[in-house]
């Protein structure tokens, strides 16, 4: 029997549980009642499994024959956005929603873990179940990786559902596909004064404000033109009365690349900018920059792997444009050769058009069977090269 078919036999089952985990969506680090739920679906699989605190989950399908250990990856974590459709398993924890389509990753690796644990008597090798909490914050990759969850594993393979592309169709492209993302907070210290005699203060604002500005020139004057990169600062907090020169200030934002090599270099060239710029207003900037996650890129040989097993699934494997959002999956592809899918979840006719963190995301689910077959099929064709 085909894997499609195969996969069709749970669609039923895969779909009641991402409704009944799109319910019950947490916060990252606190998935407690989603890592239960995992389990309990685990136990009745009978599939053994390991908990790392305080709420990942790593299980093993062991094949009835020796060969090498494909990993699969699915993020736990909702968001912190209060849900604003309307079906009967809209979220229950208010102010929490899977608006990201974790709720999906799970009941997707649920699904490849139902066919695949009927496969494995016929399989050559092991099947890893990585479910993985705080993916949100970019740290739930490291807690896992440092709790055992690549030992001894030959390849790793992750999907997540994108809500511009199509269903039906799917990404699996080479190469760099989401940048990494850095967060930076820069501290500005001048000296108060009143605002009718500013030669008396040092302006936080005004350094804080040629500081945003200057910080522009990265990318159109420090980097090639040829590679996309974004510096941004969201955030610029200072001063408390209209009539007060303020005497600090504090911006945060982000950096984004797909050239490793330049993500290495964005400190160094904050920090100068930022220094030599408050200095020429007679004010003092300290930098803290944070390293968020990596860029995702796919590895060649491991992304025709993949197109090979769409085609025997009938999904349609398509490009994209690299998106500059960030995913600590790539956490695991930067110590394993693996990649990353986007499934499409995109169907105007179901109102399933908004996009990612939207507080009416929604997906079409037959997207559901597309990635529990893709799950099943790629982990077949790795362990059978």
């Amino acid at each position: 029997m085909i894997v499609k078919e195969m996969t069709k036999k749970y669609k039923q089952n895969i779909i009641d549980l991402r409704r009944k985990f799109h319910m019950y969506p947490e916060a990252s680090l606190k998935e407690f009642t989603t890592s239960k739920m995992i389990k309990e679906e685990l136990d009745k699989l009978s599939i053994d499994y390991k908990s790392v605190p305080d709420t990942g989950i790593i299980a093993e399908i062991k094949g009835k024959n020796p060969g090498k250990t494909i990993a699969l990856r699915a993020d736990i974590d909702g968001l912190s956005v209060t849900e604003e459709n309307t079906c009967y398993y809209k979220s229950k924890n208010e102010g929490f929603m899977h608006a990201c389509g974790h709720d999906c990753h799970i009941s997707m690796l649920l699904g490849a873990a139902m066919v695949l644990n009927d496969l494995k008597d016929e399989l050559k090798g092991n099947v890893r179940l990585i479910f993985q909490p705080s993916e949100e914050i970019a740290d739930g990759a490291k807690v896992m990786i440092k709790a055992g969850a690549l030992d001894g594993v030959d390849g790793v393979f992750g999907m997540h559902v994108w809500s511009d592309i199509e269903v039906g169709s799917v990404c699996v492209q080479e190469g760099p596909l989401m940048a990494s993302a850095d967060l930076f907070t820069i501290k500005v210290e001048g000296q108060g004064g009143h605002g009718s005699a500013p030669h008396q203060g040092i302006d936080s604002v005004v350094a804080s404000s040629a500081i945003v500005m200057n910080l522009q020139s990265i990318v159109s004057r420090e980097l090639g033109p040829l590679q996309p990169a974004v510096v941004s600062v969201g955030s610029l907090n200072s001063g408390s009365r209209f009539n007060v020169i303020a005497s600090e200030a504090i911006l945060n934002g982000t950096t984004r690349c797909f050239d490793p090599k330049i993500q290495e270099k964005f400190p160094k060239i904050i920090e100068r900018i930022a220094k030599d710029t408050a200095a020429t207003f007679r004010a003092k900037a300290e930098l803290q920059y944070t390293i968020g996650t990596p860029v995702v890129i796919n590895n060649k040989t491991y992304s025709k792997l993949a197109e090979k097993s769409l085609e025997k699934i009938g999904a349609n494997s398509i490009k994209i444009e690299k998106i500059m959002g960030g995913e600590d999956y790539a956490e695991y592809l930067n110590r394993v050769p693996g990649v990353l899918a986007l499934v499409g979840v995109r169907n105007e006719a179901k109102e399933a058009n908004y996009p990612q963190h939207h507080p009416k995301y929604a997906v079409d689910e037959d997207a559901l069977q597309v990635g529990t077959s893709l799950h099943v099929q790629y982990a077949l064709d790795f362990l059978n090269q």
